[in-house]
């Protein structure tokens, strides 16, 4: 679809996790004549929520992952075709399923959450992952939904055990002569024997090819993953990593985390739990994963601190906002968003601040740890993954930018904290999801609250608009698309031109 020279529009997708009905009936309400309205609603049963929203930037098509249907819409939000994934017999505990083999658990009626939905745009398929069956994925033509394969039939095959939607992200790294990989970053939710928490895969070109999802490399010592050892439990018995973001660039592929952590506070001799907001990054060819590293990142403003990670978006700098940052304009910049403190995951303070880290100096501060631990200066400092303290070993080697490990010195963490730029922060109504993309060599930056609404940015200040309110939570998966422009809400999907949006009202009055 040809993007309109001005109208160039952003997808503002906040995907909630509602009601788990399973009504189809979604309506498109067309705006009362009386007013002029620049966008349309699509809006589904209050029993069926959204989970996950993607946008083919070729056509302009989008597609819903709900609980138990997959949706693909017109640019202009008319359905198109839906896939039903959902509901059937299940229980969480049958490991293998029971459509491997057959479980002694009690089987339930099951509503299947969708977990994740990416674009393959090299086979022009849709990966939708579920909670059914221990996280099997469909391969869906993009065309029209039809099923191209479904693999089940091995443990590779089953994602993650989770059955909360965004607790999955993947990220696929395409090439042009072999075939693609897909990074994948879970909870285990308490199953590190089932799952590991991060690993990539083979996206073979056959969707019901034996070797899908395969690891790219396994032999009887190692593989392309990370397992949660059984060791960390007994330190912090309900550990788990939460993957907020996952995205790539250049020649490595990049997650943001919370992950739970002991410490003392100043002048104690007693441990408390905490909550450490870290990026996790990986080279894409790195087979072994001896590339993985970690670092802390938060932010602070007026002394106070905010370490709490709830969303975050890749974007490049753009002329206005890369001269006030001294940076290129097609450096790769993260809009996040942090709330106050450490202590509350699940009931974070409202107190949030929006802030920007610069990609290249996060690399910069990776590359220094890097040395200074292949110089044999300090520990491995990953508590979670390597128990006991395990002191950097020497060696004589040049790091560069892209330098992606050896069987030495890894996996490795980053002990300093690396601090974003802070630019706005919301004392009253925690902001939840954030987006922001290039226009017209501005940086606009989207942001949605907890009570839902919507604020609006530029590059020069980031002084930000409030909305008018929205009830229900905004949540991350925020998407930006050159054609079309569409807010998910927990029923409803509104489509908004930006330059009609200095500052946008809710879906049904605006």
């Amino acid at each position: 679809m040809k993007a309109m020279p001005w109208n160039w529009t952003c997808l503002l997708s906040h995907l909630l996790m509602v009601g788990m009905g399973s009504s189809t009936l979604l309506s498109r309400q067309p705006p009362p004549l009386s007013q002029k309205r620049s966008f349309v609603t699509f809006r589904g049963e209050p029993a069926e929520g959204f989970n996950h929203l993607v946008v083919d930037e070729r056509t302009g098509h989008i597609y819903l992952g709900a609980v138990n249907r997959i949706y693909k819409l017109s640019s202009d939000l008319k359905v198109l075709v839906t896939h039903q994934t959902g509901p059937d017999e299940d229980n969480p505990k049958c490991y293998p399923p029971r459509i491997v083999q057959t479980c002694n658990e009690p089987l339930t009626t099951t509503n299947n959450v969708n977990k994740m939905l990416l674009i393959d745009y090299k086979e022009n398929r849709l990966i939708a992952c579920g909670s059914l069956y221990q996280g099997i994925c469909k391969l869906l033509r993009l065309e029209d939904l039809f099923k191209l394969g479904e693999p089940f039939h091995k443990k590779e095959h089953y994602l993650s055990g989770v059955n909360e939607s965004g607790s999955v992200f993947g990220v696929i790294v395409s090439y042009s002569n072999l075939d693609d990989k897909l990074f994948i970053a879970t909870a285990v939710d308490g199953k590190p024997e089932y799952f590991p928490t991060i690993s990539s895969r083979k996206l073979t070109k056959n969707s019901e090819a034996d070797g899908m999802f395969a690891y790219v490399f396994h032999d009887e010592f190692v593989a392309s993953m990370i397992k949660i050892p059984s060791d960390t439990f007994t330190v912090i018995p309900d550990f788990d990593i939460y993957y907020v973001y996952g995205f790539s660039s250049g020649n490595f592929v990049y997650f943001l985390t919370l992950q739970p952590e002991m410490v003392s506070p100043p002048g104690s001799t007693t441990k408390e739990q905490v909550y450490t907001s870290k990026l996790v990054r990986l080279c894409k060819e790195d087979t072994a994963f001896n590339s993985y590293v970690e670092v802390p990142i938060g932010c602070e403003r007026g002394g106070v601190e905010y370490r709490l990670l709830q969303a975050a978006y890749l974007s490049k700098a753009g002329a206005v906002l890369a001269q006030t940052l001294g940076v290129h304009s097609e450096d790769d910049l993260l809009f996040t968003v942090f709330s106050k403190g450490q202590k509350r995951k699940m009931k974070s303070l409202d107190e949030s601040a929006l802030c920007i880290f610069i990609l290249k100096q996060i690399n910069d501060r990776i590359k220094e740890r890097l040395q200074s631990c292949y110089r044999g200066e300090g520990t491995l400092d990953l508590a979670w993954l390597k128990v006991k303290d395990i002191p950097c070993s020497s060696a004589l080697l040049t790091i560069d930018d892209n330098f992606c490990g050896l069987d030495m010195n890894a996996p490795l963490g980053v002990s300093e904290m690396v601090r974003g730029i802070p630019v706005f922060t919301e004392d009253r109504d925690r902001m939840t999801s954030v987006i922001a993309y290039v226009y017209k060599n501005h940086s606009l930056a989207f942001v949605g609250t907890k009570s839902g609404k919507l604020k609006k940015g530029l590059s020069l200040d980031f002084s930000l608009e409030p909305s008018r309110e929205e009830r229900g939570e905004r949540r991350e998966h925020v998407k930006v698309s050159k054609g079309g422009s569409s807010m998910d809400v927990p029923t409803e999907t509104c489509s908004v031109l930006v330059n009609k949006c200095p500052v946008v009202l809710r879906c049904k009055s605006c």
